[in-house]
């Protein structure tokens, strides 16, 4: 059931982050060191972009990095140790449930911490498509995965991140949202390739700055 359009919803998002020294291994060209910084400045601008948008209330990152909660809860996100260490869709129906106690009239929306080059006005728009569809995601830029995962307060929160997400999320019943002005958002970063994409959309500050200061996108292999 869809949320009252005469009352504009509010979200709570949230946001799950990897160890450091265990997300991105197929940044490949990075030393350990400069792949952690990245991935930290990657998370820190989705974030960031995440809690200046319109109607997102409360932004949870559901992280066990010491540097990641320092971080983030510095920008404002509330930070929830990953106590289920179930994976991924585990750590969202934890960060869910602990939302929905705690701020019940709110939407609770799934997003990817490596979305460097989403700006605020596009999340928005995601939102407000979720609110009117009930359950809904946005797949990622190739197609096969998903970027976002919203369900509205009287919608089941059923997240199915991972391989193949894209097809597992419309066989759940979640509705597709595509929109041309979604490219920042649906832009996840799991290559240099992929980075190079994102850099070409525009990056958010930490990350590009990351770039400016000595880690940069690694030559193309010839």
């Amino acid at each position: 059931m869809a949320a009252d359009p005469k009352t504009p919803l509010v979200w709570s998002l949230v946001i799950p982050v990897k160890l450091l020294a265990q997300a991105k291994t197929r940044l490949t060209g990075l030393d350990p060191e400069r792949r952690s910084r990245l991935v930290l400045a990657m998370a820190a601008d989705t974030v960031a972009a995440a809690l200046a948008a319109e109607s997102v209330a409360t932004v949870l990152v559901v992280t066990d990095d010491a540097e990641v909660r320092d971080v983030v809860r510095g920008l404002g996100a509330v930070v929830l140790a990953d106590a289920p260490g179930a994976g991924l869709n585990a750590a969202l129906d934890y960060g869910a449930g602990y939302a929905r106690q705690r701020w019940p009239s709110h939407g609770i929306c799934a997003v990817a911490g490596d979305l460097p080059a989403m700006q605020s006005a596009e999340l928005a728009v995601a939102l407000h498509a979720a609110a009117e569809l009930g359950e809904a995601f946005v797949p990622d830029a190739d197609g096969t995965g998903t970027a976002l995962y919203a369900a509205t307060p009287d919608s089941a929160f059923r997240p199915r991140f991972g391989p193949a997400s894209r097809r597992r999320h419309l066989d759940n019943g979640a509705a597709e949202i595509t929109s041309e002005i979604l490219a920042g958002l649906r832009r996840d970063v799991d290559t240099v390739d992929d980075l190079r994409a994102a850099a070409a959309i525009g990056l958010g500050p930490r990350t590009r700055a990351e770039l400016e200061q000595g880690c940069g996108i690694p030559a193309p292999s010839s």
